[in-house]
Parts: structure tokens; sequence; C-alpha cells
């Protein structure tokens, strides 16, 4: 017994479904797209000091850094309210 793949099954088929393309998903797609560009934008070598040593990064890492340091900080404290 051999078994015959599904019709419209396969990756390609999915991603140009109508149904898997929701306003979430193209609202995502966007945000990853705009990611790209502000990486790909903002190469240039900054210097960044922190408390001592100077670090020479790119722009968008040290940023990057920086936006995770501001989330983790905002999770804890949503976390931290939810306990009490």
């Amino acid at each position: 017994m051999s078994q015959e793949p599904k019709a419209g099954t396969g990756l390609a088929d999915r991603l140009t479904s109508r149904d898997f393309w929701t306003p979430v998903r193209i609202a995502l797609a966007l945000l990853a797209v705009l990611t790209l560009v502000f990486v790909f934008e903002n190469t240039q070598s900054t210097r960044v000091r922190l408390i001592g040593p100077v670090l020479h990064m790119p722009l968008w890492a040290a940023l990057f850094a920086t936006g995770v340091v501001g989330a983790l900080c905002g999770a804890f404290l949503t976390r931290y309210r939810r306990r009490r």
C-alpha cells in the first residue's frame, strides 16, 4: 500500500494559502522586514561606555542590547506585581 501525497500540503502551498496570511502574521512579517532594514542601515561602529570600559560595537547591537535589558526589566516588574 503506497500513500500518495495529498495535493496542497507542501510548504509552498501552505505559504500561498489565503488562510495562512492572517492579520497577525502579516504584521509580524512586516515587523521582521523592518527589523532587517534597521539592522542593515545601522551597521556603523559606535563607542559604548559601560561603567568603565569602552566597548566598540555596531549601533544596532547596542540598541538591541538596551532593548533586551528593558524588556527583561519590564517582564520582571510585571511578574513581581502579579505575585503581590
